[in-house]
């Protein structure tokens, strides 16, 4: 089994395909290299395959429980559980990565998670060691965001989806039906303001067009009443303005005259 190798995208997908065959102890080996592969942080494929539910009922069956608990749950969880009852020992690699998949769990409740909760939850003491364990998570691509050191708290930008429970599948439907219903009201709502605009604008075109309508027909009969020159409104204005400069001019030249002529007399007492 170590030596096939499959060529996939998916990480997870080579165990599942392994998976078909393996029983058993083979089973139990399976799950324990899916629990140590890097890149590999969801496992609801692994555990429908019918060999890896087959261990519920065997001496193996803690190691399905530790794949449901990888799946779903929290490293708090697992260690409850090892307290309650005999759970298989975990490689330095298990826990590490369920304590990054519990930060992924934190993280879908709360976008800042303080030091003092990740300690507590992942139960490590040491902060160079959960900041080393954040930083691992962040190379991995499992969670994106950055360390506040001096606030101590994680702020979270990103984390990857963990496997659904199928008990959870109607909660989630319902959350998405209500979803579609607000994207489908706010649509409606928004071709509603749409129509509103179109309407406004072609009014607004009727009401110019309309205007303009009336300023040609205004135009046009100032242009047919009658004149004595038989010109236009505007030939009119012209001939108008022609009179009264000449007229001013005439008012000009008749000043100047009788200043001139009563310029030479003086007065006598």
């Amino acid at each position: 089994m170590g030596d096939t190798k499959i060529q996939s995208g998916n990480p997870l997908e080579q165990f599942v395909l392994l998976a078909k065959n393996a029983k058993g102890a083979a089973a139990v080996e399976l799950v324990k290299q899916a629990l140590e592969a890097q890149g590999v942080y969801v496992f609801g494929e692994l555990l429908d395959m019918a060999n890896i539910q087959d261990l519920e009922n065997t001496p193996h069956a803690p190691y399905l429980s530790l794949l449901n608990t990888f799946a779903y749950g929290t490293y708090k969880g697992l260690m409850e559980q090892s307290q309650a009852g005999s759970t298989p020992d975990l490689t330095e690699a298990m826990r590490r990565k369920l304590r990054l998949l519990t930060v992924v769990s934190l993280a879908e409740q709360n976008k800042l998670l303080p030091y003092s909760l990740l300690q507590t939850e992942l139960e490590i003491n040491s902060v160079r060691e959960l900041e080393d364990l954040v930083i691992e998570g962040i190379s991995a691509g499992v969670v994106l965001g950055k360390l506040d050191q001096k606030n101590s708290y994680f702020e979270v930008d990103f984390v990857i989806g963990r496997d659904i429970r199928k008990m959870d599948i109607g909660n989630i439907v319902s959350v998405l039906s209500a979803w579609c219903d607000n994207c489908d009201s706010m649509l409606t709502n928004i071709e509603t303001q749409v129509d509103k605009v179109n309407k406004e604008k072609l009014d607004t075109n009727q009401h110019k067009q309309e205007l303009e309508q009336k300023i040609n027909e205004v135009k046009q009969q100032i242009k047919n009443q009658p004149s004595g020159e038989g010109d236009d409104p505007d030939s009119r204005m012209d001939t108008e303005r022609t009179d009264r400069r000449e007229k001013k001019a005439a008012k000009g030249k008749g000043l100047r005259a009788s200043n001139k002529g009563s310029g030479g007399g003086f007065w006598k007492q």
